[in-house]
């Protein structure tokens, strides 16, 4: 048997090799056995071993770079560690297997306390989860107990769409939920979402039913219409009674009401066309028209600086009955604008008429002449009162008489005496 020296010892104190090619590896003051290699020299026998105790080594060393670096979790580095455990047991290699051993103990602490705090995040991200996936099954649950009437369903359809889409994401990219747990809340969407679903289907099917009877009614409006075109400018009342029903006949969706309405906007064109072509017919046979009474016009603006009424109310009565013998005028914006310079004319005579009156009345010019009369009498008594304060010299009697003199005089003159 071959057995190292003191100084093979030193440069091998970790292997030996036998005579028979037996190696074994020193654990402390004992050595183990680790194989045979006997069909090689000492040295390749341990060369060999050796290689083995390297590739132990660098799956430790592997591993501490794994813990430094980060990214893998404690608990994979746990099962990493656990299988260089059961290599390194008894490992058939030639090395300082106990310093190996101390460094994976080492990493085994810290990763057992890792674990144990990566399994309380673990726990919290969990929880966390769980709120999540309640709060969206809360949200579609909220939006399934609304009454379908009051939802406006094409955002409500796109919101149930993305609700989806949030629970497949955070299924696929959050923690792992209980399977209980997570079988409880996806019962609970997948039966929110079709309590929405069959109000969505009742409500479109209730609004195609809608749409087909305000379809039918519009189609029967359209009808009617249409057949108003022999009438003419006549048609036109009946219609805007089809017009009104037409707001009340509801929605028929958008392509069909918008077809319908191409065709009832047709027909009422043909009527107001019929009724355009007509106006400008009168509008044309107007122009005549326009140009005599504008003619009456300048015939009729002297009337209005004639001093004799009678003459005046005369002369406008004859232009007032030309002026209708000439008959209506189209368009009406200028056949009021006509009207509107006549009646200037009009007025102005009447004006003055009622000034005339006034003068000439008899009662009026009686009571004027009673007034003249007594403001006279006033006038005259005045005048002596006047000329007795100056006789006396009483400068507050002149003034008093003089401004009440002064007074009655300009009455006079109002009253033309």
């Amino acid at each position: 048997m071959t057995s190292a020296t003191p100084e093979s010892a030193e440069t091998q104190p970790w292997g030996r090799v036998d005579d028979d090619g037996t190696v074994s590896v020193r654990e402390g003051d004992q050595w183990r056995v680790v194989g045979q290699y006997p069909d090689g020299t000492p040295e390749e026998a341990l060369a060999y071993f050796e290689r083995k105790y390297a590739d132990l080594a660098s799956e430790v060393t592997l591993l501490e770079v794994r813990r430094r670096r980060g990214g893998a979790s404690a608990s994979d580095l746990r099962s990493a560690a656990r299988t260089v455990r059961e290599k390194l047991t008894d490992a058939a290699a030639v090395g300082d297997l106990a310093a190996l051993d101390a460094r994976l103990t080492a990493m085994e602490a810290t990763l057992n306390e890792a674990t144990a705090e990566e399994a309380q995040a673990q726990r919290a991200a969990v929880d966390a989860a769980v709120a999540e996936r309640e709060a969206i099954v809360a949200e579609i649950e909220a939006i399934a107990a609304k009454d379908p009437r009051s939802i406006q369903w094409k955002q409500t359809t796109a919101d149930v769409s993305a609700l989806f889409t949030r629970w497949q994401d955070h299924q696929a990219n959050g923690p792992r939920l209980p399977k209980a747990t997570g079988q409880q809340l996806w019962k609970r969407f997948r039966d929110a979402r079709a309590v929405v679903d069959k109000h969505r289907r009742e409500f479109y099917a209730g609004l195609d039913e809608q749409h087909k009877t305000a379809r039918d009614a519009k189609t029967r409006l359209v009808e009617r219409a249409e057949a108003l075109a022999p009438q003419g400018e006549d048609g036109i009342s009946a219609y805007r009674a089809l017009l009104d029903q037409w707001k009340g006949a509801g929605r028929a969706g958008k392509k069909a009401d918008d077809a319908l309405w191409a065709r009832f906007k047709a027909a009422g064109d043909v009527l107001y066309g019929a009724r355009i072509e007509r106006e400008s017919a009168d509008a044309e046979a107007s122009k005549e028209k326009i140009e005599a009474k504008r003619a009456l016009l300048e015939q009729a603006a002297p009337i209005a600086r004639e001093s004799d009424t009678a003459k005046a109310r005369a002369a406008l009565t004859a232009i007032q009955r030309q002026w209708d013998e000439i008959g209506r005028i189209f368009p009406r914006e200028a056949e009021r604008g006509l009207d509107d310079q006549l009646r200037k004319i009009e007025n102005a005579v009447k004006q003055r008429e009622d000034e005339d009156w006034k003068r000439n009345n008899p009662e009026t010019k009686a009571r004027q002449n009673d007034m003249t009369s007594q403001l006279q009498d006033a006038i005259t008594k005045l005048e002596e009162e006047l000329a007795a304060a100056e006789a006396g010299g009483d400068k507050a009697a002149i003034a008093k008489a003089k401004d009440a003199l002064e007074a009655r005089k300009g009455w006079l003159r109002a009253l033309g005496g």
